[in-house]
């Protein structure tokens, strides 16, 4: 299994995804700032995997408070928790996971716990695993299919089992054969680096192709069936995903194929009616304009660079979570998954 981050005695280890696929580093951040930063920067990326940096922060954070008194520890978790919910405004599971932080730290303080307690309480707090959720979607996937994904919903986008890539390892490990058509997702290039570099290692078919083939794919009939991540879902099934998903989900609907999403129940926003609420991050022009420091455009051009963009639920088949399956009407499938009645 790829070690995408992990909580060590030195700090936390990410594996630099910047770097990928031509360097395997794992630098040590041993501050909550420096955990901050690697968010920003994308040496971690993906929602899950935010949401556990961001969790695995706030522990450090706090684990390295100098605090003589629970009180004066609670002012220095706040102030973390307020740093690392700064750093990437779509992925809902940023959210989630500082919000479960908060809950388990007011959980120990109300049970009169010390500082040293709380402490370890926050470090236990910030472990997670989300394998459950290719089993739930391995039906999906027939034998002998072609899938195609878009951008990176494996390990290093979770810090697991994976969400797309998860589905997929589900159904090799059941003995299906499966190949795997991997857009490459500009301009950050995390279907060519991340994506087919996870599945080369795991002995998976892939097969890179450039963002502007999805549409010929899917027009010839090589395709079977399309499984992407989320960084944020609607209450009515609308997904926030990587730019350029939304495309695939109207050429996936416009040839029949099904077009399906998987995330953790964490990835559910319920407080949005539909994804016309959803922040899109917005990221700096030189991801466009420069590749690894060479400049690919023209000096001073304008460029616009939204992160992820909205697919409505009408393009979406079927919703793959850690809790089980949502399908049409989503947005009482999505509530029925947390226990909620209408």
């Amino acid at each position: 299994m790829i070690r995408t981050i992990e909580w060590t005695d030195e700090g936390v280890v990410m594996i630099d995804q910047r770097r990928l696929p031509t360097h395997e580093l794992y630098p040590v951040f041993k501050t909550h700032e420096a955990v901050a930063g690697a968010i920003e920067d994308m040496v971690v990326r993906g929602a899950p995997a935010i949401g556990v940096a961001a969790a695995m922060g706030i522990a450090l954070g706090t684990n390295n408070s100098e605090a003589s008194t629970p009180d004066e520890l609670e002012q220095d978790f706040h102030r973390v928790c307020e740093r690392l919910s700064v750093t990437r405004p779509t992925a809902v599971n940023l959210f989630w996971a500082v919000e479960r932080m908060r809950w388990a730290f007011k959980r120990a303080r109300r049970e009169g716990a010390s500082i040293g307690d709380l402490k370890k309480q926050l470090i236990a707090e910030a472990q997670d695993s989300n394998q459950r959720m290719g089993s739930f979607g391995v039906e999906l996937i027939p034998d002998d299919a072609t899938v195609l994904t878009h951008c990176n919903a494996g390990a290093l986008a979770t810090a697991g089992f994976g969400t797309a890539l998860g589905v997929i390892r589900a159904a090799v490990e059941a003995g299906k054969r499966v190949r795997v058509y991997a857009d490459e997702t500009r301009p950050f290039l995390q279907g060519a680096r991340l994506t087919a570099w996870e599945l080369a290692k795991e002995d998976i078919p892939v097969t890179i192709i450039t963002d502007s083939m999805a549409g010929h794919f899917l027009k010839s009939g090589e395709i079977d069936c399309v499984i992407v991540g989320a960084d944020r879902i609607a209450a009515n099934g609308d997904v926030a995903n990587k730019i350029g998903t939304y495309m695939v989900a109207v050429a996936a609907h416009e040839n029949n194929i099904p077009f399906y999403v998987a995330a953790p129940l964490s990835t559910v926003d319920l407080s949005l009616n539909s994804g016309d609420q959803i922040p899109i991050e917005s990221r700096a022009d030189e991801e466009v304009t420069h590749f690894r420091g060479q400049q690919v455009a023209p000096e001073g051009v304008k460029v616009a660079n939204p992160a992820f963009d909205v697919t409505p639920h009408r393009y979406i088949s079927a919703i793959v979570t850690d809790a089980g399956l949502a399908r049409e009407p989503y947005d009482t499938g999505l509530k029925a998954l947390f226990g909620k009645k209408d």
